[in-house]
């Protein structure tokens, strides 16, 4: 993961959670200032993501905090596994609970239901990728999520690359499609979505070599895929699950686009316990 990705993510969730202003934990008096330990621990299986945004939350709140993962990213991990122990001031640890476990518990969901969607297409030659269905403001740590668990980063802003659409389909004129995508920036990839018999032929006759069949079943992603012969990609979208993915991977589709990986993926059961150490070198 590079080094800035997650740097400004934590800092705002930080800052929400005014973690420099924790009026509870200052009721600790001097016990706030000991030396203790952190341990995040699995409370069911999932896949891990996330442990390097941990070590961030505790970077940004003490200099001197310790991280130590005990797993690594992208592994499965079993109820009772200790996923990784930090090393701080009490009052530290305290303050960064929150934001630590949330970044960590809503990647880890992601990581892992895309895991299952990446092994339900194991031995095709699908591979798995996101959409633009993202958390606002947290795009960039939840498409890293989604690699983590096995899947491909797909476009992740307008700017990245065409993607034409079903309303850019509404709104052109009569020129058709080839005159709109030639004043397409030079080196700017291009994909064409594409709903029905009509829109695919243009689509090709534009020289469009990413098809994505947006809402349509196995059995016409498939004639789509032995109409347009190697050399176009045909990416599946629209409203698939890691349980009908296999289907769409049979049918021949090189990619398969799923939202559901970053708006609709459940929170990993993980919790935090904190105690205090008689030095550092001791904890749970």
């Amino acid at each position: 993961m590079a080094d800035a990705l997650g740097r400004e993510e934590v800092q705002r969730a930080l800052a929400e959670d005014r973690a420099a202003e924790d009026v509870t934990t200052r009721l600790l008096g001097a016990a706030a200032r000991r030396p203790a330990c952190a341990a995040f621990v699995a409370e069911g299986r999932f896949v891990v993501a996330g442990l390097p945004i941990v070590a961030r939350v505790y970077s940004e709140l003490e200099r001197d905090a310790c991280f130590e993962p005990d797993g690594a990213e992208g592994e499965w991990v079993a109820a009772g596994t200790v996923l990784a122990r930090v090393r701080a001031t009490a009052g530290a640890l305290l303050a960064g609970e929150r934001v630590a476990l949330n970044f960590l518990q809503r990647l880890s969901g992601i990581a892992t239901l895309t895991r299952r969607a990446v092994d339900a297409v194991a031995g095709t030659q699908a591979r798995i990728t996101h959409t633009r269905k993202t958390t606002p403001g947290l795009r960039a740590l939840e498409r890293y999520a989604v690699t983590v668990g096995g899947g491909v980063a797909n476009r992740g802003s307008l700017a990245e690359a065409v993607l034409w659409k079903d309303n850019h389909w509404a709104l052109l004129g009569a020129g058709g499609l080839a005159p709109a995508l030639a004043s397409a920036p030079p080196g700017v990839p291009i994909m064409v979505e594409v709903e029905d018999e009509a829109q695919l032929e243009q689509a090709l006759a534009a020289g469009v070599r990413h098809i994505l069949a947006d809402n349509q079943g196995p059995e016409r992603v498939a004639a789509w895929v032995r109409r347009v012969g190697p050399g176009v990609t045909i990416q599946a979208s629209g409203g698939i699950t890691p349980e009908s993915a296999r289907a769409y991977g049979e049918a021949g589709a090189a990619l398969i686009s799923i939202g559901a990986l970053t708006h609709s993926a459940p929170a990993a059961p993980i919790r935090c316990d904190i105690r205090l150490a008689p030095t550092r070198g001791h904890g749970p």
